[in-house]
C-alpha cells in the first residue's frame, strides 16, 4: 500500500496495488497550478484509491474552461481529484515511489528552459485517445 498527504498533513490518502505509469503535463494551466514547468501524476482507478483523513480540508477551484484544481485549504497543496472513473494523482505528495515517467504531455507548451527527457511517448497536446492513454498508464505499473 502507497501512502499520501498534502505538506501540513491534513489530507491523507492511499492506494492499494501497483501504481500506474507516471506522466508530466507541461501544459500552461498545470504550469501555473504547479509554479514549474509541469505536474507529475497519475491516474489510478477509484476502487484501489482511499482517502484516509482529511477530505473536509479540500477546497476546488474551477476555470469556466472546466479545468480545477482541488487544493489542502490549510497549506495549499493540491490534492487528488476525480477524472471519470479514476483519480488524478499528484505524485509528489507520496515518497518512496519508484515508477517512472513514462509519458510527457502537453509537450508543444514546455518552456525552453525545461525540457522532458526522452520516455516512451510524447504527445504535442492532449492524448486524442483519453481511454487508449489510460489503458497505457496501467500497462506500466510499477
Amino acid at each position: 500500500m502507497l501512502k499520501g498527504e498534502c505538506n501540513c498533513g491534513a489530507v491523507q490518502f492511499s492506494i492499494q496495488g501497483p501504481l500506474p505509469g507516471l506522466y508530466q503535463c507541461h501544459c500552461s494551466l498545470c504550469q501555473k497550478q504547479s509554479g514549474t514547468a509541469s505536474n507529475a501524476g497519475t491516474l489510478v482507478e477509484c476502487e484501489y484509491f482511499r482517502w484516509e483523513s482529511g477530505a473536509e480540508f479540500i477546497k476546488q477551484w474551477q476555470k469556466p474552461s472546466g479545468f480545477s484544481s482541488h487544493f489542502c485549504r490549510e497549506c495549499g497543496s493540491p490534492v487528488p481529484n476525480r477524472f471519470k472513473d479514476y483519480m488524478w494523482v499528484p505524485v509528489g505528495l507520496m515518497s518512496g515511489i519508484t515508477t517512472p515517467v513514462v509519458a510527457h504531455i502537453c509537450v508543444e507548451d514546455t518552456p525552453a528552459w525545461d525540457q522532458p527527457q526522452d520516455t516512451s511517448r510524447s504527445y504535442p497536446g492532449m492524448p486524442d485517445d483519453i481511454d487508449e492513454f489510460l489503458q497505457f498508464l496501467k500497462s506500466s505499473a510499477h
